[in-house]
């Protein structure tokens, strides 16, 4: 997603990813970062489709930390050694919130599990927030209707063949089929999406 596998000390760029979804780590411009900063985008979509709105829709970097400190506390102090040593944030100081907006607050649910999937999501410190894999296990998941042992690959196959199948025969005899050259018949049009609802970076 935002993240790739680096050879054993090798740096980032530290600037990757929307803002409204960088992780701590990110923001401060941390180049020792990993698949980390993947869940923690994650928990910021996750919040976003709960909430219909964004979760921390900063305007700036400094303002993006300040957002995620009112809602979370303190960085950890990696962050903030890397925040007050990076070059960029020269002569700036990271505001401290007066109050605090915990994420319960800004949730729209009374679901312990959505908060603790939450929560697991957007842990400050990258070491501490969970994988990919433990997610896939946490509890939120156990009352969905799902079970992935029930699914395999062949019949789904099958039954996209089948329904191709299908379509073609409704067709008739009297109209062409278009042969499959592996394109999207929309390949070539382009595709416009408002970004008005998106941060500037």
């Amino acid at each position: 997603m935002f993240s790739r596998i680096a050879d054993p000390g090798e740096d980032y760029t530290d600037y990757v990813a929307t803002r409204w979804y960088r992780a701590p780590e990110l923001l401060v411009g941390d180049t020792q970062y990993g698949t980390p900063v993947d869940v923690w985008a994650i928990g910021c979509v996750f919040a976003e489709l709960l909430r219909g709105a964004a979760l921390w829709p900063g305007k700036s970097d400094v303002d993006q930390l300040y957002l995620i400190r009112r809602t979370l506390g303190d960085l950890t102090p990696r962050h903030m050694h890397v925040f007050r040593t990076n070059e960029f944030f020269r002569g700036i100081t990271l505001p401290t919130p007066d109050t605090l907006d915990p994420l319960e607050n800004k949730i729209p649910t009374d679901d312990r599990l959505v908060l603790d999937f939450l929560q697991r999501c957007l842990d400050k410190d990258p070491l501490r927030r969970w994988s990919c894999e433990q997610l896939l296990h946490h509890p939120y998941f156990d009352e969905l209707l799902f079970d992935a042992a029930l699914i395999t690959e062949e019949p789904i196959l099958s039954s996209r063949r089948n329904s191709r199948e299908k379509s073609r025969t409704k067709l008739g005899p009297g109209l062409p089929h278009l042969a499959h050259n592996g394109r999207s018949p929309t390949a070539g049009i382009h595709q416009v999406s408002s970004v008005a609802v998106l941060p500037t970076i």
